[in-house]
């Protein structure tokens, strides 16, 4: 059933990015078409850890978006991260406690890379709401470092925010944040990695995050 829900999800999504490139009427003129931005989550973990700690998720992630019109923003996203412990394990888990205590680790890491296409619809003033599917091509790594096998995700997250911009013409913003994430097609995951993967959910409720990006 989630699998079923999700491909209904991403269909839509996409429906809704080829519906929007099509010819609609006079489209409401905005000041700057194109925007990129970062999550200002990536940010801490350059100065608080080492590249190549134990628990460093080595996260990349940026966006670059088109505004079709003033309620209509659709993008790429580039996102690629390092994972130690399984992703479904949820606040109300201990997800905490669980970093701090290792419990959980994998035997090594799962390395995640992907791009993938966005749409964002603003609802009210600075309110908004996005959906955002990535495809992940996946890399299974030893404690070492060694390779030990690939796999593919289908990752998708759903987003509510506000949307303030300021400086000169409004070309600067941040985006503060609550996003959910689910995945599945998780293919050709190694026994011992499986093994915790299925303890835990394949889904993640609830993540704060905030956006800032600068608009041309």
């Amino acid at each position: 059933m989630k699998k079923v829900l999700t491909l209904l999800l991403t269909a839509c999504t996409l429906s809704a990015f080829a519906q929007r490139t099509q010819p609609m009427g006079p489209e409401t003129d905005v000041a700057h078409k194109y925007r990129i931005s970062v999550p200002a989550i990536i940010l801490p973990q350059l100065a608080t850890k080492g590249w190549n700690d134990r628990t460093h998720t080595q996260h990349i992630e940026f966006h670059v978006k088109r505004n079709l019109d003033d309620k209509n923003i659709i993008g790429l996203k580039f996102a690629s991260w390092r994972l130690f412990q399984p992703m479904g394990i949820v606040w109300w888990d201990g997800l905490l406690d669980k970093v701090e205590s290792g419990s959980e680790y994998y035997p090594g890491h799962v390395r995640e890379t992907g791009l993938g296409l966005s749409y964002q619809r603003m609802l009210w003033k600075g309110l908004f709401a996005t959906v955002e599917v990535l495809p992940q091509y996946k890399t299974y790594l030893s404690e070492d470092g060694a390779k030990i096998g690939n796999g593919f995700k289908l990752y998708t997250s759903y987003h509510i925010g506000y949307h303030f911009a300021f400086g000169p013409k409004k070309r600067f913003f941040i985006e503060p944040q609550v996003h959910s994430q689910n995945w599945v097609f998780d293919t050709n995951t190694p026994d011992a990695f499986k093994t915790l993967d299925e303890k835990w959910r394949t889904y993640f409720l609830f993540e704060p995050n905030l956006y800032l990006g600068v608009k041309f």
